[in-house]
Formats: C-alpha cells, sequence, structure tokens
C-alpha cells in the first residue's frame, strides 16, 4: 500500500536553491537529489524542498532556519509501506516520517443547543477593560490555520475585520482568494479570535483545503501545514513584517483524531508522540523564533467523545498539539464549566505532559458560521477565542519585549482556578480559565 509521507534528507546545493525559490511566484520544479533516490519513492513535484534548523528537537538553532544553511530539508512523497524499513537500512540520510490525515475540532456530541452568546464571552474576558486600554489586538498579525475565512459574513455580523491579502498561502490546486472563501469553520475560528482582538490582521491560511489525495474540505495533510508553518517563518522573518507588526500569533483549531492516521507505536517517522518529527521541529523553530502558536487539545474527552475519536480517550492531546512550546487550549461554556467533549490531559508520553495548558470559551452562539442559532463549539472555538486574548495583550507587549514562553506563564499564573485533584494544573482545565485583564494587570498594561 502506497501512503503519504513526510521525506527528511541532507542539505544539497540544488535543494538550497529549489528552497529560497519557493515562495515566489510560479510553481517549483520537482526536487531532485545528487545522492540515487530510490526508485520506489516519489516526490511530489508541487511541493517545495523546506530548510529545517536540525533533526532532533533539542538541537533546533534559529540561526540555521534558513535555507541556505539549513543542514537538512524535507518534502513530500509517498511510499510503498513494506520499502520504508529497507529504505532505513539502507541509510542513504533519507528518513520517512508519517504525513497522517488531520481534521478539524469541530462537530462536537454533547448536544447542539448553544450556552451563552458572545456579549457572554466579552463579559467574560472582560472585553471593555481591555478595550479601555487599548489592548485591542492592534497591530498584531493572527494566522488562522484553517479552511479559509470569509471576511464579507464577518462584516455581516457587525465586525471590522482586517485582513493582509500579501502574507497568504494556500495548498497545491487552491484558488488563491484570501478572505473569499466559503463561509465555514475557518470563518467561525476568525469571528471567535476578534472577539478580545477587534483590531488585530487576520492572515488567511487555508491548510484544511488541501486537493492532496486522501484530503477533502474538511481535512488535509500534515504536510500541507508543515508547508505552511514553512512560508509564515519566512515572512515573519523579512524586514516588512517586522515594520508592520508587534507580534504574530498562529491560531491552530486542528489536530490528528485517532492513532490509526499515524504510523505504529514505536515506529522512529511515527508523529504522535516523536519531537523529532519534521512537523513538531518546525513548529518549535517557529515558536522560539517569536512568534505566540496556540493549539486546541481536541474534542475526544471522556464524557462524550466526536465519533473519530474511535473510543479512545487518553494521551489524545498528541503531536503539535502537546508540544512543549504552544499553548494547548481545551474548553468550558460560559458558567466556567468545562464542556464534556474536551480531551483531558495528561498529554501523550513523549510530548509535554501538563496539556492542556488552559481553558478557554466555547459553545456559544457567536459566528452562526453553520447556521442562525448555531454554536461556535468544540475546542476549535476555544483555541481561537484565546489566540485573541494573547493578541490583545500583544497590542502593547511586543514580541522583542516578552517571550512566548513568559507570557504564556502569566497566562497560566493568572487564570480562574477551577477544582481538581490538587492544587495547579489539572486534566480538565490546566491551570484554569484565561483572564487576559488580570495578566494585563501584571505587566502594568
Amino acid at each position: 500500500m502506497r501512503v503519504s509521507v513526510i521525506v527528511s534528507m541532507p542539505a544539497e546545493q540544488n535543494l538550497r536553491s529549489l528552497s529560497l525559490a519557493a515562495f515566489t511566484p510560479g510553481r517549483p520544479a520537482a526536487p531532485t537529489f545528487t545522492t540515487v533516490r530510490p526508485t520506489d519513492l516519489y516526490i511530489d513535484p508541487k511541493f517545495p524542498p523546506l530548510p529545517l534548523s536540525a533533526k532532533r528537537a533539542d538541537r533546533i538553532d534559529l540561526a540555521m532556519a534558513t535555507a541556505d544553511v539549513a543542514p537538512t530539508f524535507v518534502t513530500r512523497g509517498t511510499i510503498d509501506t513494506e520499502s520504508i524499513d529497507r529504505l532505513r537500512q539502507e541509510n542513504r540520510g533519507i528518513e520517512i516520517f508519517a504525513d497522517p490525515e488531520i481534521g478539524l475540532f469541530e462537530t462536537p456530541h454533547c448536544g447542539s443547543t448553544a450556552v451563552g452568546m458572545k456579549s457572554d464571552v466579552e463579559t467574560k474576558l472582560d472585553v471593555k477593560g481591555l478595550l479601555a486600554k487599548g489592548l485591542d489586538g492592534r497591530r498584531v498579525a493572527v494566522a488562522v490555520m484553517d479552511t479559509g475565512i470569509n471576511i464579507a459574513h464577518l462584516r455581516g455580523h457587525g465586525l471590522k475585520p482586517r485582513l493582509d491579502r500579501q502574507v497568504f498561502w494556500a495548498p497545491p490546486g487552491v484558488a488563491q482568494t484570501p478572505g473569499q472563501f466559503a463561509v465555514d469553520h475557518g470563518t467561525m475560528c476568525a469571528f471567535d479570535v476578534l472577539i478580545a482582538a477587534p483590531a488585530c490582521t487576520l492572515l488567511d491560511f487555508p491548510i484544511l483545503k488541501s486537493t492532496t489525495p486522501g484530503g477533502s474540505a474538511m481535512a488535509g495533510f500534515l504536510s500541507d501545514a508543515l508547508l505552511a508553518f514553512s512560508y509564515l517563518n519566512t515572512q515573519r522573518s523579512t524586514a516588512s513584517f517586522q515594520r508592520k507588526y508587534k507580534a504574530l500569533v498562529v491560531s491552530n483549531s486542528w489536530g490528528m483524531y485517532h492513532p490509526s492516521w499515524d504510523f505504529p507505536v514505536g515506529h522512529p517517522g511515527r508523529y504522535a508522540d516523536n519531537p523529532n518529527h519534521p512537523f513538531n521541529i518546525m513548529v518549535g523553530t517557529l515558536a522560539r523564533s517569536g512568534a505566540d502558536v496556540l493549539f486546541a487539545a481536541g474534542n475526544c474527552g471522556a464524557d462524550c467523545p466526536d465519533g473519530r475519536c474511535q473510543g479512545v480517550t487518553t494521551g489524545t492531546i498528541c503531536g503539535a498539539n502537546a508540544h512543549p512550546d504552544v499553548l494547548t487550549i481545551t474548553g468550558c461554556d460560559v458558567s466556567d464549566t468545562r464542556v464534556g467533549y474536551s480531551s483531558q490531559g495528561p498529554g501523550i508520553a513523549g510530548m509535554a505532559s501538563q496539556k492542556p495548558d488552559l481553558t478557554a470559551y466555547t459553545h456559544f452562539v457567536g459566528s452562526e458560521a453553520f447556521g442562525q442559532g448555531t454554536p461556535d463549539s468544540g475546542t476549535s472555538a476555544a483555541c481561537p477565542v484565546a489566540a485573541g486574548c494573547i493578541a490583545a495583550i500583544r497590542a502593547k507587549l511586543p514580541a522583542g519585549n516578552t517571550t512566548s514562553k513568559d507570557l504564556f506563564s502569566q497566562f497560566q499564573a493568572n487564570a480562574l482556578v477551577r477544582p481538581g485533584p490538587g492544587a495547579g494544573w489539572n486534566k480538565d482545565y490546566g491551570a484554569g480559565i484565561i483572564r487576559p485583564m488580570a495578566v494585563a494587570s501584571h505587566f502594568g498594561l
């Protein structure tokens, strides 16, 4: 059986050249290798080689993250599953990693009735107080990694969204129309970002619109996210981006629902519990370069897991959703009660254990992206609500002044503590429920 894979290989000059040209207009040529490529490994000609700063998470070096000096490159391909181990044994420097399908954290199974409204979320977050302090997300870019944004829908709901049409990436074959995608999950996420950060600038990254074989409008492959993160990291480091924006926040309301989507347990190319998987290294590189990266915890909570969880409710916060450098968000309703579908900790063994980090609001009437009166739900909504809170604070706390690690720590330290088996972190709420005004007070904003 042929499967989609992420391919890691040592740097070569032609890979550097192709990578440097990757995000310029026109389709890059298919990667070619000086070394002999195995005949049963097909390289996707639409996927450029991407620079990786290291092959191990504990050796990430930001100075080595660019195409001209990176020691390693990654691309996408397909291979027969029975050929993977043989390729590893040949030891040509080429490594094969899982490229699992990824899906949205939506459609929870705990009832469809909304609990509260956008106005209730605004009250809980004290948005009025944030705006009075000028904490509105102005000059902060928020990348929504999802199905694409519909700006007209947001305006129809009384919002005044800003969109940077220049910083945009979509999978090959997807229309290059930032802000003009069908009203769907990505529009919901954009709406929820704007609750606490109405003046932020949205970046539209429709990674879940992939036309990669096996993908659909509601799913993509991890390699699509890998390419989007690489592009965003390149853009973030440009002088023009840094002049325009004080900070970059990256909201991800997606993940891998079930272990069957991955390589088997113990396989060196596995994604779920492998900090050295190329995507996890890419996430760590972007986060350590100054971006605030958030991931939804998932919808595999023990009370009422999504059907795609297939009954698995332990170790479901995995892969980048359990990355030590990201803020992992679970969900509660506006009564401050955990929603039963929210994935519970600890994070999968091999990644960060104390996940989720924080709880934010979900299951309220907001964007109505799925029809009048329907809730913005799942940890899919909680994640962008939290991303908006981060962006609000960043309006007066630029990334150059305070690291993501320090900012996330203060969001955890100033959270509303919820009941648990003991003091501090617990598996249901993380550190507690998000309270951005308390963070603002801590920093004297």
